[in-house]
């Protein structure tokens, strides 16, 4: 049974996500399946639309896997085009593109809107939180979280403590993260923080391999799991991450770092000019269709 406690915990969160995309489906999919009320964020009603019917096949497969509480009651999400329904939250989590840009333009603006004492999240895959710091109102209320890939089923995140984040914001973001049933390290501040300071090259030199010929995709996956233990393999890691962002990425641990292995290899540029991103578009490394 789900102790009566942790459902009145989580209703005092109101979380709200910004990007509709993979990671803010499989945060909101988590959330909602953990009983917090959540709005989701997206410039456009159509890929709102696409959201929905993703965080129910999300919740579905949760609840198939058992990871999930089985008897409590779901949060109820609401979605808009509009950032200012960030307003009254009392955690905002920014899932958008791994481009510094686009992050800097939702973290200006909803730190403009929240009121003072709101815990502000970045799901960055790169992208240091003392840079993003510089970009709201209150530096000492923002954290990094980077949740993984499927967020519902993988039980460890990593948080990312910037300099300017306060012990007040550590402790909510240690209350949200309870709430959400999950586990976490924290660390310092760095560009691709641990955990893709150490993947991102690794998937970077498998696509290199398989560009000169050195191994099939498949082949290279095979013995990463045989040989090493890797669960899924760096290609199909990669095609569940997305091409695309991978790129993104890259480019951001390169330009932050100088580390050549984060420059991003011919193949996945070219992969990512075909569109072949991945699951998400039904082909990468591998064909999904």
């Amino acid at each position: 049974m789900t102790d009566p406690k942790e459902h009145r915990s989580a209703q005092r969160h109101r979380l709200a996500l910004v990007g509709a995309g993979v990671m803010g489906t499989n945060i909101s999919a988590l959330a909602l399946g953990h009983g917090l009320d959540v709005t989701l964020v997206d410039v456009d009603d159509a890929i709102l639309a696409a959201a929905r019917t993703t965080i129910r096949q999300k919740l579905k497969h949760a609840q198939l896997m058992g990871v999930l509480p089985a008897d409590h009651p779901r949060g109820t999400l609401r979605t808009t085009t509009s950032l200012a329904d960030t307003a009254d939250a009392t955690t905002v989590i920014e899932a958008v593109v791994e481009v510094a840009e686009t992050k800097r333009k939702v973290l200006t603006e909803v730190s403009g809107l929240v009121a003072p004492g709101t815990l502000l999240i970045s799901n960055t895959s790169c992208i240091p939180v003392d840079e993003m710091a510089g970009w709201v109102v209150r530096g000492d209320e923002l954290v990094g979280v980077h949740f993984m890939n499927p967020s519902y089923l993988i039980e460890m995140v990593e948080v990312i403590r910037g300099t300017a984040t306060s012990e007040a914001t550590m402790d909510k973001v240690t209350a949200v993260l309870t709430a959400l049933g999950r586990k976490f390290l924290v660390i310092n501040d760095a560009p691709g923080f641990v955990i893709n300071r150490l993947l991102h090259p690794l998937i970077n030199r498998a696509a290199m391999l398989v560009q000169e010929g050195v191994a099939s995709a498949e082949t290279v996956d095979g013995l990463l799991e045989g040989c090493l233990g890797h669960s899924t393999g760096p290609l199909r890691t990669a095609d569940l991450i997305g091409i695309d962002n991978l790129v993104d990425s890259l480019r951001v641990l390169h330009e932050r770092t100088g580390d050549p292995e984060c420059d991003p290899c011919d193949l996945m540029l070219q992969k990512v000019r075909d569109g072949h991103h991945g699951r998400k578009t039904g082909h990468g490394f591998y064909d999904y269709r």
